[in-house]
């Protein structure tokens, strides 16, 4: 298929260089001309203005926008709206709070453009391991997109398949579900972020805990100096809480046991809060989730060893920088 990537950054950019190499035809555009450049001489056809992307595709025509949350990307569907045909696809491959996307989708079928809304996960890896999507909008749509994300899932890998499970339609043991209509896969990507909080802060804590057992506050015959590199490794084989995000934790443990290039001011995207105003309006009990939150804004005033790693794990899968001083 062919389609226009707008939005070269971390994600976008590899998103585009993996579909290409799934043979489909990519318009990539970027306001890093640079970027662009790249995407060309690896074979794909750039553009060099919203503009020049719709003369360059084919109707009906698909817009991938892989962009901040928030303001860039409510501009870039605004004028993609006013620029596109009937029949043309907008796709919101970011962040987006899943009620914009009820908001943008309205706006769209005014026009009789489709709005799909994909939560995408993968990070920085996903170049080679594939994304995990989550694809809000109506069936007839996402149907018809279905090779763009055929070819951007993972795949069977490895994963044995799970006992008892209905596989008509094996769409979620590949790597992508449609989770519902136009914000339901922005809302269940949300929720996955959130849980991803609560994830990371367990393994922060419980290693913060094992460097703590060193500290000279405790009498002489409890202290114990835990090499935390081999704990990482070796709760990666066999353990009950092995996971990606583990990996994550060898590396960044294997590289420098006392993670001295992170501070600890751990950033937050907004997923994490959306997840908690949710669990709010449905009045569900989310503890670990608010916590997780709660102690990312705490590291910005009193960092532990604990937030280090946080940091190091949110720059392992995604590239994420800290907050800055």
């Amino acid at each position: 298929m062919r389609l226009a990537m707008i939005g070269l950054g971390r994600m976008g950019g590899n998103i585009a260089r993996r579909l290409m190499l799934g043979n489909h035809e990519i318009v990539a555009f970027d306001r890093d001309d640079g970027a662009v450049a790249e995407l060309v001489s690896e074979g794909a056809t750039g553009a060099d203005s919203l503009e020049d992307v719709v003369a360059r595709l084919n109707t009906p025509r698909i817009f991938w926008v892989m962009l901040p949350a928030g303001g860039p990307t409510q501009d870039t569907v605004d004028r993609l709206i006013e620029l596109a045909a009937p029949g043309d696809i907008i796709i919101d491959g970011g962040n987006s709070f899943y009620k914009d996307d009820i908001t943008r989708a309205a706006a769209a079928r005014e026009k009789q453009i489709h709005y799909v809304d994909v939560g995408t996960s993968g990070g920085v890896w996903g170049l080679d391991r594939g994304y995990c999507m989550m694809i809000g909008g109506d069936k007839e749509t996402v149907d018809l997109l279905d090779p763009i994300f055929d070819t951007l899932a993972p795949g069977y890998g490895t994963i044995p398949r799970t006992p008892g499970r209905d596989t008509t339609d094996d769409r979620a043991e590949r790597g992508y579900i449609h989770a519902g209509p136009n914000g339901a896969g922005h809302f269940v990507k949300m929720v996955h972020n959130g849980i991803e909080y609560g994830l990371m802060q367990a393994y922060a804590e419980g290693f913060d805990i094992l460097k703590g057992k060193a500290s000279e506050k405790l009498p002489a015959e409890e202290r114990y100096d835990i090499n935390l590199p081999d704990v990482a490794e070796v709760w990666r084989r066999g353990s009950v809480i092995s996971s990606w995000l583990l990996d994550l934790c060898a590396i960044g443990l294997a590289r420098d046991s006392m993670l001295e290039q992170f501070t600890g001011r751990v950033a937050d995207s907004g997923e994490g809060r959306w997840t908690i105003d949710a669990a709010m309006e449905e009045a569900v009990p989310a503890n670990v989730l608010t916590a997780a939150l709660f102690a990312r804004y705490r590291s910005r005033v009193d960092a532990t060893f604990g937030d280090k790693l946080l940091s190091a794990m949110r720059f392992g899968f995604g590239g994420h920088v800290e907050m800055p001083q």
